[in-house]
C-alpha cells in the first residue's frame, strides 16, 4: 500500500506541518482509546460516544469542505473538495448507520443527542477559519482530519482488532482508497506552500496545529465520556 507519508519532501510545507504536530501525533497513538481499538478492550460505550459525536462533527466538516471548494481557485480543486464534502456526508450516513445499528439506535436518535463541548469547540473553530480565512488557511484547518486519520489507520491496519466492529473502523481509514484521497490533498498542500506568503504559511501552520490538537481532544472526550457540566 502506498503511504500517506509520500508527500513529505524536505523543505516542503507538508514536512513543516507534520514536524509541528509530531508530539501531538505521538500522544494520539499513545491514547488509551486508540490502544483499546487495536486490542479490543475499548468499552463499547466509549466507541458509541465517538460515533455519535463524529456524526455531528462530519456534518459540519462537510460544510467546511464545501467552503474549501467554493474558495478553490482551480476547477480541479473545486471538484475534489466538493466530492470530499459529499463523501463526508456519505460516511456519516453509511458507516455510522452500521455502527449505530450495533447499538440498537437509529441515525435520527443519534442526531437528537446533544453536540458535546469538544465537538462544538472543534467545529466552531473549523467553520470560523474556513469562512474567515484564505483558501490556504482553510486547507490547513481541514487537513488534520484527512491526514491524522490516514496515519492512524495506516498504523493500526497491520494490527487490526479482535473486535470486528473496531476492525471495520480501522480498515475504513487504513485502506488504499482513503490513503489515495489524502495523498491528493497533501500534494495540493505542497503546491500551496510554493505560492503563499510567509505570513500565510505561518497561519496555515497555526490552524493545522490547532485542529490537530482538537483531534486528540475528540478521542479523549469519548474516552472520558465527556458531557456538558451544567
Amino acid at each position: 500500500m502506498s503511504s500517506s507519508h509520500t508527500a513529505e519532501q524536505p523543505g516542503s510545507l507538508t514536512a513543516e506541518l507534520w514536524a509541528a504536530i509530531a508530539p501531538i501525533y505521538a500522544e494520539i497513538l499513545d491514547h488509551p482509546f486508540i490502544a483499546g481499538l487495536t486490542d479490543g478492550s475499548l468499552p463499547r460505550e466509549a466507541f458509541r460516544h465517538f460515533v455519535i459525536q463524529d456524526s455531528h462533527y462530519l456534518r459540519d466538516y462537510a460544510r467546511a469542505l464545501a467552503v474549501c471548494a467554493a474558495k478553490a481557485p482551480g476547477e480541479q480543486d473545486v471538484r475534489a473538495f466538493a466530492d470530499d464534502a459529499i463523501g463526508a456526508l456519505a460516511a456519516e450516513q453509511g458507516m455510522h448507520a452500521e455502527f449505530l445499528d450495533v447499538f440498537g439506535e437509529t441515525a435520527a436518535e443519534a442526531a437528537a443527542e446533544p453536540v458535546l463541548p469538544t465537538t462544538r469547540a472543534y467545529t466552531s473553530y473549523l467553520l470560523a477559519t474556513v469562512y474567515g480565512g484564505s483558501f490556504a488557511e482553510a486547507v490547513g484547518a481541514v487537513l488534520p482530519c484527512y491526514w491524522i486519520y490516514a496515519r492512524v489507520g495506516e498504523q493500526l491496519l497491520a494490527q487490526s482488532s479482535p473486535d470486528p466492529l473496531y476492525a471495520k473502523w480501522i480498515s475504513t481509514y487504513g485502506d488504499e482508497a482513503f490513503q489515495s484521497v489524502v495523498r491528493r490533498v497533501l500534494a495540493l498542500t505542497d503546491r500551496l506552500g510554493e505560492e503563499i506568503s510567509p505570513a500565510e504559511r505561518r497561519r496555515m501552520v497555526e490552524h493545522f496545529t490547532t485542529t490537530s490538537r482538537y483531534e486528540w481532544m475528540f478521542w479523549d472526550a469519548a474516552w472520558h465520556a465527556e458531557s456538558w457540566p451544567v
